[in-house]
């Protein structure tokens, strides 16, 4: 039968995602999505601990800024409309009260902080090579609907954007990879331009990279895999590039257990019309058995995670 995709090969991968080890993501609304899996599947996460992030120079600064615990000061913040907000972080932070503004941000960096010591597996989602500089200030993570005219848009170079991401990723165990959310608004022109700079730039980092804004575009070159505004995967492609994912960092043992969590979570979902009916007391003794099972299994030996001399394993031009 004749195919009608073109897949894209992802090799085995030398670093393997386990139940033992945390994980933690940073980068746009792309890692929100992977993270909820995640968690879904009983591993121990943290996303985006600075909110959702799109530009390499914003993302390496909130990993940079959660290994060193450093302050987030007044400098870091900007009043407009009578509320106030960081200029390292997503408006989800924001709020009239400028102390309430800092509280939220270090106590989030400081449980990110705390997260790092666990040694966790780090896992950043580029989403544009696109960075808005703040005159006086530098690069901003968002803009917050602060007149335009106060900054200036810049395209980051691929060795801009390698020697930012190598200082905060070294000596950490990190997996790359590039959005597949389109940035219309840069045009589709300078989207392209943007994806490209990611691209150069990560074939060029010793990390592993998974391709997932290629099997958007080649595996799923097919508008049903679009949410309405045709731009952002639907929840399928997403589902299609996690089960990827998947194949890819989870050996055998960590993906059954992951299915064991997704049963357990799907189970405990459920809400009964008569919590005293027999049929549910059954149903709460299978969650019991179910949980005792998943104990077992997080027990069990599992593979060690391992990295290659040289991991960056994926390209589109090497065999």
């Amino acid at each position: 039968m004749t195919s009608l995709q073109t897949i894209v090969p992802i090799p085995p991968s030398t670093l393997h995602l386990d139940h033992q080890r945390p994980i933690l993501l940073i980068g746009s609304c792309f890692t929100e999505h992977i993270s909820e899996r995640l968690a879904n599947s009983g591993f121990t996460v943290m996303a985006n601990p600075f909110g959702i992030l799109y530009n390499p120079y914003s993302i390496a600064e909130c990993l940079l800024r959660c290994r060193d615990e450093r302050t987030i000061t007044d400098a870091d913040l900007v009043c407009h409309d009578g509320i106030f907000h960081s200029w390292l972080h997503h408006s989800r932070f924001s709020h009239p009260d400028k102390d309430i503004v800092l509280q939220r941000c270090q106590q989030s960096l400081h449980s990110a902080h705390q997260f790092l010591q666990q040694n966790p597996i780090v896992i950043l989602t580029l989403g544009t090579a696109y960075a808005y500089h703040l005159q006086g200030y530098g690069i901003v993570a968002n803009c917050h609907k602060v007149p335009a005219t106060r900054f200036t848009k810049q395209l980051l170079t691929p060795s801009h954007i390698i020697s930012t991401l190598s200082q905060a990723l070294d000596g950490l165990d990190s997996i790359l990879t590039i959005s597949p959310i389109r940035h219309w608004a840069d045009t589709p022109h300078g989207n392209q331009l943007s994806k490209s700079a990611l691209m150069l730039a990560t074939n060029a980092l010793p990390t592993h990279y998974f391709p997932a804004y290629e099997i958007m575009m080649d595996e799923l070159r097919d508008y049903r895999f679009y949410e309405p505004d045709m731009l952002h995967p639907s929840s399928l492609a997403v589902d299609i590039i996690w089960e990827r994912f998947c194949q890819t960092y989870f050996t055998n043992a960590t993906l059954l257990l992951a299915k064991k969590y997704q049963q357990l979570s799907r189970m405990q979902a459920h809400r009964p019309a008569f919590p005293e009916s027999e049929a549910y007391q059954q149903h709460l003794l299978k969650i019991e058995e179910l949980k005792s099972t998943i104990e077992i299994l997080r027990n069990a030996p599992q593979q060690s995670n391992t990295t290659s001399k040289h991991p960056h394993e994926y390209s589109p031009d090497k065999k």
